[in-house]
């Protein structure tokens, strides 16, 4: 037989064992179904004819710019079809996250990141939408209006938030992901990513965001999800093979050695015996504690497979003093917690942000795992965590004596009631509620008992009646206050603001952007350079009546500011700005966005002058 019919049949059953990785799930009916709505483009009537939807309606997110009870630059704007694209420019129609750029990492309240976070997961932001029909995505459009760029990750799920019944499980698939890169025009575009084959159909997507290259707020306008009713399958006339899906066994292996690790490979008894450990047994033990102490939570899963040794090193309780499970939040549930009681109790820090949800972590696993680790937590992370119920927080105050830091931003279904037990943890330093339901009652409680509060977050909390009170229970009782976010709140006065300054001198940053009851004209923020000398962030954002006069305090009493955020004030001049720019070496960001009288002139001249600050313009469109 000819040399070559043996070459042709290994061929063969190569290209036959790439057909059937392409297509091992589906029925020969499905795949000339399939063909066949591919290939016939001038049926009327195609068998899998392509959907094309917008959000129907935004379910979750972590941050926005806008207020509560307003739909101006909130997430709210996703839902729908498009309020301003393809125009460009700064509209209160769209979406917009909180933050943008590496300031907030500048700041005094900037928290220290945790260790072994993976070099991949860059997400800071996410917001979650609804579509009508569930459908096998073949397209993601994001419609982006300014500032392009912070869509870094696209993901689909599983469950239709629309069913009535409760899925025995929750998928998460990520249809497109990639580092943060800086696009050079802040211009509008349509942002349509080469996005995935899954094999479940979905109609809730997810973006993630990274903010951190942004020149300036990123905003987005709609999001639109094409995609088919019938499972697509690659047909030979319209794709090419993918080399790649060779090792898809082996990605998919990867995948499950990540969280399902936790579950299954740290619960590993039989390891294999070996007579010898190479040269791990002439290392000190605490040697390779460091090394592994390098490992992310996967890896270290991955290494307690290898032999007994590791297998011990990689359980050591003191591999886990701090532990982020914030990047793998999509595979975190209560089997997840279970087996990590033995190997947590001598945790310090620990961060579930954005775990837990659509019921993947219950209150039992919850409050199980904090009365086994919780009595050593000094610092707990739960932004986005909406299992959460009063139960938990009264589990917290109870098992974690110790604890300095609680962090519940978006937790907005917590009830108010809950917040209640806070005022028990009386050894806190760090509280954010930001976009909370606190009320004020509760609020009082936890400044009255919290007096070694150093770092508070209020932004967006509406339900608080009396922000002068609260201002001024803080100038009583929390003398060791360094930075304060009162984002929003919507009816401190002046005399807050001087029970506040009064009070809490220490304050090295203030946030009272869009606090719309607080004039210059009452000499508050006079009084504000007065009396807090080391201020290093003030945001005035869009107070309107901020003016020289301020300015020139801020100058002549504040020397130490780096960051201040004016936007919007009609009442401030370039000669003020510039003494303002001699006197704080140390400015590194002014923003001076639409102020009627910084036109781009003064800012070229001043970017010219003082080349260390980055001073923001942004103009009306």
């Amino acid at each position: 037989m000819s040399p070559v019919f043996p070459m042709l049949t290994v061929l063969s059953m190569f290209y036959y064992i790439c057909l059937r990785r392409r297509a091992r799930t589906a029925t020969r009916g499905e795949m000339m179904n399939s063909r066949r709505a591919i290939e016939s483009n001038s049926r009327a009537l195609p068998i899998n004819v392509e959907v094309v939807q917008y959000a129907k309606e935004v379910l979750d997110f972590s941050s926005h710019y806008g207020s509560e009870n307003s739909m101006s630059y909130t997430m709210w704007n996703l839902a729908g079809i498009p309020n301003v694209y393809p125009s460009s420019g700064d509209f209160t129609q769209t979406a917009v996250f909180r933050t943008y750029g590496t300031w907030w990492d500048q700041c005094p309240s900037a928290q220290l990141p945790f260790k072994r976070t993976p070099p991949n997961f860059y997400s800071q932001d996410y917001v979650e939408l609804a579509f009508e029909e569930p459908v096998y995505p073949t397209a993601v459009h994001v419609l982006e209006t300014y500032h392009p760029g912070a869509v870094i990750r696209i993901l689909a799920c599983s469950a239709n938030p629309y069913s009535q019944n409760t899925p025995a499980e929750v998928r998460w698939e990520i249809l497109w992901s990639e580092a943060p890169t800086k696009v050079n025009s802040p211009q509008a575009r349509q942002f349509t990513p080469c996005i995935k084959q899954i094999d479940f159909p979905t109609n809730l997507i997810r973006l993630e965001v990274n903010s951190s290259l942004q020149d300036y707020y990123a905003e987005l306008d709609a999001v639109v999800l094409h995609g088919v009713k019938e499972r697509p399958v690659l047909s030979l006339k319209t794709s090419m093979i993918d080399m790649n899906d060779l090792d898809e066994d082996d990605d998919e292996e990867k995948n499950g050695c990540e969280m399902d690790s936790l579950n299954k490979q740290f619960s590993v008894a039989a390891l294999r015996e070996w007579t010898t450990n190479g040269y791990f047994d002439k290392l000190p033990y605490e040697l390779i504690q460091l090394i592994l102490s390098h490992l992310t939570v996967p890896d270290l899963c991955r290494l307690a497979q290898t032999c007994k040794l590791l297998y011990q090193h990689c359980c050591d309780p003191l591999q886990y003093i701090h532990l982020s499970l914030q990047p793998y939040w999509a595979r975190i549930n209560d089997t997840s917690l279970e087996y990590l009681l033995s190997r947590c109790t001598l945790i310090q820090w620990l961060n579930l942000s954005w775990t837990g949800n659509r019921g993947a972590i219950s209150v039992s696993g919850f409050s199980r795992f904090l009365k086994v680790c919780g009595s050593e937590l000094v610092r707990l992370e739960l932004a986005c965590g909406h299992f959460l119920n009063e139960t938990c927080l009264e589990v917290i105050a109870e098992m974690c004596p110790n604890l300095q830091e609680l962090n519940l931003s978006s937790c907005d279904k917590l009830p108010p009631q809950a917040f209640n037990h806070i005022a028990k943890v009386c050894s806190l330093k760090r509280l954010i509620l930001y976009r909370t339901k606190v009320e004020q009652t509760a609020l009082l409680s936890i400044l009255n008992f919290c007096s070694e509060l150093q770092h508070l977050s209020l932004g967006s909390c509406v339900m608080i009646e009396d922000y002068d009170l609260i201002a001024s229970m803080m100038g009583a009782k929390c003398k060791k206050l360094r930075t304060l976010d009162l984002w929003r709140c919507k009816n401190i006065t002046e005399n807050g603001i001087a029970e506040l300054a009064s009070g809490c001198q220490l304050l090295e940053e203030l946030d009272l952007g869009w606090c719309p009851t607080l004039q210059s004209s009452t000499g508050c923020f006079t009084s504000l350079a007065r009396k807090l000398p080391n201020l290093q962030k003030l945001f005035l954002t869009a107070n309107r009546s901020v003016c020289d006069t301020d300015i020139e305090e801020l100058a002549a009493n504040c020397t130490h500011l780096r960051q201040l955020d004016i936007l919007g004030t009609r009442m401030v001049g370039p000669a003020s700005l510039r003494k303002l720019l001699e006197s704080c070496k140390d400015l590194s960001l002014l923003d001076v966005s639409f102020c009627s009288q910084i036109d781009n002139r003064v800012v070229l001249e001043l970017n010219a002058s003082f080349p260390n600050v980055f001073i923001k313009k942004s103009f009306t469109q």
